[in-house]
């Protein structure tokens, strides 16, 4: 039996649950909140695992990628409306990123400033080959570095889509199995080499997208056997908070592979039951909505305070919540209007069909 193509809200939904988690792992990497006080205890061990947003979004995109995949459809079109839902975006953050560098000085981690990027460095984020080159991964927009790994899988979905739809319900498996191994070995090369860069290189996290590629293919033919949504969300849970279990910064993909292999089919098969889902709800399906914009600009609301005013994470707990609330409500109103206004616009500008152009009539 093949299930035929269907929205899923509730994925939608969840993307927003994936930014979230980024959003508070870079308030407790950014030390909003005072290292020995109690509340930032309390939300390095809720959040320090927050990383697995990334690559619960690599799965995910893998899975949407496949589901939506239209029959017929030529490379070239599916890489133009691809590069019209991420590319608008990246542009006004890199250039923001830019205007904070001239202005501020910096460009990268919270806890770091730097200077002008020099032209190349500047044109190899534009262009989201960045994440290829050790030491300009966190150049510009430093969350652009998922970027160049989605470009990655976008130039290649056309080979991994063609090889998808070919295969079994048994062979869907075999592939999915293949993928967790892609995302298991390079934790080890990680480790054993000590290759910090391995972590934002593409080449390394092709595993987590084609398993969600493989997973969609599953669901697709009916051959889905895993948890219902709330298990799956338990098992999911459970994955998180074994992050710190596994050495080394790649960890939290070993430890959370399997959760989010099964949370994402769960969720689509919810939605294709018409079970309760909380993630779909219309709030939910709307934050996930503005979850990419909140995503690309969230980081560089969070220098701008860290760099303007480093002593608010002194006043006390409850300043730093007032001045985490605030960040997290600028962040989510930028992420409006670059949906809004930038996001949106574009890509239908960019995704109208060209019009073909009248024949001349003879006189």
């Amino acid at each position: 039996m093949t299930i035929t193509r269907a929205d899923l809200p509730s994925l939608t939904g969840m993307r927003w649950a994936a930014a979230f988690l980024v959003f508070c792992l870079h308030i407790v990497v950014a030390s909003m909140l005072d290292p020995a006080s109690a509340g930032a205890k309390v939300a390095s061990l809720l959040f320090g695992a927050g990383e697995i947003g990334v690559s619960f979004f690599f799965v995910l995109s893998g899975f949407v990628l496949m589901w939506s995949a239209r029959p017929g459809d030529s490379p070239v079109r599916f890489w133009r409306r691809r590069l019209a839902r991420i590319y608008p975006v990246h542009v006004v953050t890199a250039l923001l990123a830019v205007l904070l560098a001239v202005t501020l000085g910096q460009l990268a981690r919270p806890d770091n400033f730097y200077g002008v990027p020099d032209p190349g460095s500047f044109l190899a984020n534009l262009f989201l080959i960045h994440s290829w080159i050790p030491g300009q991964q966190q150049s510009l927009n430093t969350v652009s570095w998922t970027l160049a790994c989605e470009a990655f899988f976008y130039l290649t979905f056309p080979v991994w889509g063609a090889l998808a739809r070919r295969l079994s319900s048994r062979g869907a498996v075999v592939f999915a199995l293949v993928s967790v191994a892609l995302v298991i070995t390079p934790a080890f090369l990680q480790r054993e080499l000590s290759l910090q860069w391995l972590q934002a290189f593409p080449a390394a996290r092709i595993g987590e997208f084609t398993l969600g590629v493989a997973l969609a293919r599953l669901v697709a033919l009916g051959s889905w056997r895993g948890p219902r949504l709330d298990i799956a969300l338990g098992v999911m849970l459970i994955s998180y908070f074994l992050v710190p279990v596994w050495p080394g910064e790649y960890g939290f993909s070993v430890a959370t592979i399997i959760g989010i292999g099964v949370l994402i089919p769960a969720a689509a098969m919810a939605d294709l039951r018409e079970e309760p889902s909380f993630w779909r709800s219309p709030r939910m399906v709307r934050l996930g909505e503005l979850s990419f914009a909140f995503y690309m600009i969230h980081l560089m609301v969070i220098r701008v305070v860290r760099r303007a005013a480093p002593g608010l994470v002194r006043l006390g707990s409850t300043a730093e919540l007032f001045v985490v609330t605030g960040i997290f409500a600028v962040s989510l109103g930028l992420a409006w209007v670059l949906y809004e206004y930038v996001e949106t616009p574009c890509r239908r500008a960019l995704t109208r069909p060209r019009r073909k152009r009248k024949e001349l009539v003879p006189a």
